[in-house]
């Protein structure tokens, strides 16, 4: 397994082509590049992050998902054809990075009868995610469905349903997510199982405010534990809102900790 850090983290304090050299300074490994808007879809900007990027290695591209994710799966062909347009540039974005993996959440769950999957079209779903799968592994990049709450992997079992009927489909368990869903980590580990892909994480106080691992109370070596049992052998990326820590020094610090936890 490997440590990195999601420039996620640093949004709002670094911009991309800041946040990768600071990272390479920090002495951290590999990265998922949080694409921030449509200005940095593409692969004229990613290419300026390859050439600041220094020793890093891009495990994944991540973007901000309600810009156009959703319309992917839209019944209306107009709509959904500028939505693959934008994929398009997506996956420039990756080849460039020579990123393998694109995280993906998919559909909003906007509207409260939504959220509790009676009305999932799994037919339509299945249909869709394994167009994308497909457009996006004819690019030479790994669809990653992400658990999140308010997306379309919201609850155990949505994956296993899509994965199923999509072999190529692959997870990203997020901690943090699985913490707002409520639902135990070990539910959606066990669903996605050697399907997992990288994992993001972070920590949480005994207050239960998110802070970085190694800040709070969050067992992290029986994750590993869980992991290991799973086959799971990629990355560990902490993703952290920018204010769950002072300093950015204290992204090394916490690398460093998960780290020594892989070393036992």
């Amino acid at each position: 397994m490997q440590v990195g850090v999601s420039t996620a983290s640093l949004f709002m304090r670094k911009n991309n082509e800041d946040a990768l050299p600071l990272l390479n300074e920090l002495g951290v490994k590999t990265a998922e590049v949080f694409l921030t808007s449509f200005s940095e879809y593409g692969a004229p900007f990613c290419d300026t992050l390859r050439a600041v990027k220094g020793d890093l290695q891009i495990n994944s591209v991540h973007i901000l998902n309600t810009e156009f994710e959703p319309q992917v799966f839209s019944a209306h062909p107009r709509v959904r054809a500028d939505a693959y347009a934008w994929m398009e540039k997506v996956m420039q974005s990756a080849n460039a990075l020579s990123a393998p993996y694109y995280t993906f959440h998919g559909t909003s769950r906007v509207k409260r009868a939504s959220r509790s999957g009676a009305n999932d079209d799994f037919p339509s779903m299945i249909q869709g995610f394994r167009d994308l799968t497909e457009f996006c592994s004819a690019r030479g990049v790994t669809l990653c469905l992400e658990n999140v709450e308010w997306a379309t992997y919201n609850r155990p079992s949505v994956f296993s349903r899509l994965a199923d009927e999509i072999p190529a489909l692959r997870g990203v368990l997020d901690i943090k997510q699985a913490r707002i869903s409520e639902h135990p980590y070990e539910a959606y580990l066990n669903e996605m199982g050697e399907k997992l892909a990288y994992v993001h994480i972070s920590d949480c106080n005994d207050c239960g405010k998110m802070c970085l691992p190694g800040k709070g109370s969050f067992d992290f070596a029986t994750l590993i534990k869980r992991l290991k049992d799973v086959g799971f052998d990629g990355a560990l990326l902490i993703e952290v809102y920018n204010r769950d820590y002072d300093d950015v020094k204290e992204l090394k610090t916490s690398v460093e900790y998960v780290q020594e936890l892989l070393d036992k």
